[in-house]
């Protein structure tokens, strides 16, 4: 039997295989749902470059994940990493996975349900770094992180390696999607550095609407994220399911009487941001954890995560969406309440250490301490690596003209401001009047 309990069975079951389809393009959509969210947290002239961001993660990781990253975090190899048995898909058919994960469902729908994890987790990280990197070396940094970060680590939490078989319990992940964006874009926000304007000047959303919605698509695709990651339609599956609509309502709840207590006026920012924080809080425990547990993680979870994101603009460290403290710091908040709560009535695999087992508080805080450490540590120095190569960031003069316009040519809403900046001085040279031929 494998951590989450699932007995490794010999037939597909056309009910769980539908059920997975449907949950593997609910949480693709949640990478356009996290580039609205993004873009409209960002000043107008970055939007499309925000936007598009989250789509070069989900070109490049799809097939790094492809090539390599499946097979290094799910096929057979070593506690670290796993090995090539899988790789450029080898192997990967129309037969149940073997190795115990999904096994009632096509190898293949296993693999697209994974990739769709390693996609939005890579979008992650470039919330840290948002307005001023390049987009050529964000793509560099997008494909090198989704295999030495992400693979590394999903093969840690979920794919057999050192931190499962010792007996840390992440039904999500928690470890390779929150604790890993969290932390590697802290690093990532130090190597790039901060925006020009940066304490200089409110660096102020753009439009509210856009996070809503944005918030909105996330929190739907949520659903598929933690109800599919029991990989059939069971118990497990149905108790993440219902667990990710209680959480993040209890959530929001706490966040409009923080915003109310701290400010007197509730936030739209502050709302779609905290129903990210509870998804995320979530995303380690759905499986694990009763429904009032669920609730209860919802409202005292915001409460840490509140107070980094309040803290952190105080601070010289421009983690520009604070992906630290909504996926970091709930992530890690999440693996932590699995270690207090776990309820084997409710999970079939293990109590925490309110039920007598405090074993598992040990496992789940060595995940808390290794998971962060190992993100930061690798995309510091995979970003000094390429930063050593190519430039990581946009000149003074590009960033103050914005991203869309220099980095893609175009322009969100249709001002011309950013292109007539841009084009002045070729237009200058273009009318410039040319000697005649004598």
């Amino acid at each position: 039997m494998n951590a989450l309990g699932f007995l490794a069975q010999a037939e597909v079951d056309t009910g769980d295989t539908a059920w997975m389809l449907v949950a593997t393009a609910m949480v693709l959509l949640m990478t356009f749902g996290l580039g609205l969210f993004y873009a409209g947290l960002v000043r107008a002239k970055n939007t499309l470059n925000t936007f598009m961001m989250c789509v070069a993660a989900l070109a490049v990781a799809t097939i790094t994940w492809a090539v390599v990253g499946y097979s290094w975090a799910f096929s057979p190899g070593n506690g670290i990493i796993g090995g090539f048995d899988y790789a450029f898909l080898s192997g990967v058919g129309f037969e149940p996975n073997p190795d115990g994960l999904g096994a009632t469902i096509p190898h293949l729908v296993f693999f697209a349900f994974q990739a769709t994890f390693c996609i939005i987790t890579t979008a992650l990280v470039s919330g840290a770094v948002v307005e001023r990197m390049r987009f050529s070396a964000f793509l560099v940094f997008a494909a090198l992180w989704s295999l030495l970060v992400y693979s590394v680590l999903a093969h840690w939490g979920f794919g057999g390696g050192w931190l499962i078989e010792g007996g840390t319990l992440d039904f999500a992940g928690g470890i390779a999607v929150e604790m890993a964006s969290g932390f590697s874009a802290l690093a990532a926000a130090l190597v790039v550095g901060a925006r020009k304007d940066y304490g200089r000047q409110a660096l102020l959303p753009h439009n509210a609407v856009y996070v809503l919605l944005g918030a909105g698509l996330l929190w739907f695709g949520w659903f598929g994220f933690n109800g599919g990651s029991g990989f059939n339609t069971g118990t497990n599956s149905v108790l993440a399911f219902t667990n990710t609509l209680l959480t993040p309502a209890c959530s929001l709840l706490v966040w409009f009487i923080l915003d109310l207590v701290r400010g007197r006026q509730v936030t739209a920012i502050g709302a779609a941001t905290a129903i990210i924080v509870g998804c995320v809080l979530i995303t380690p425990a759905g499986g694990f954890i009763s429904p009032g547990w669920a609730m209860a993680l919802g409202a005292v979870g915001a409460l840490p995560c509140y107070a980094v994101i309040v803290w952190r603009p105080r601070t010289r460290v421009d983690e520009t969406l604070d992906v630290l403290a909504a996926h970091g710091v709930a992530g890690l908040t999440g693996i932590l309440f699995i270690g207090l709560f776990a309820q084997m009535s409710w999970n079939g695999i293990a109590d925490g250490a309110l039920y007598g087992n405090f074993g598992q508080f040990a496992d789940q805080a060595l995940a808390a301490v290794v998971t962060p450490a190992y993100a930061f540590g690798a995309t510091f120095v995979l970003l000094k690596v390429i930063g050593a190569v190519m430039p990581l960031r946009a000149t003074e003069n590009e960033e103050a003209i914005g991203m869309d316009v220099v980095q893609h040519g175009e322009e969100a809403y249709a001002t011309g401001e950013g292109a007539i900046l841009v084009t002045t001085e070729a237009s200058i040279e273009r009318d410039r009047p040319v000697a005649q031929p004598r």
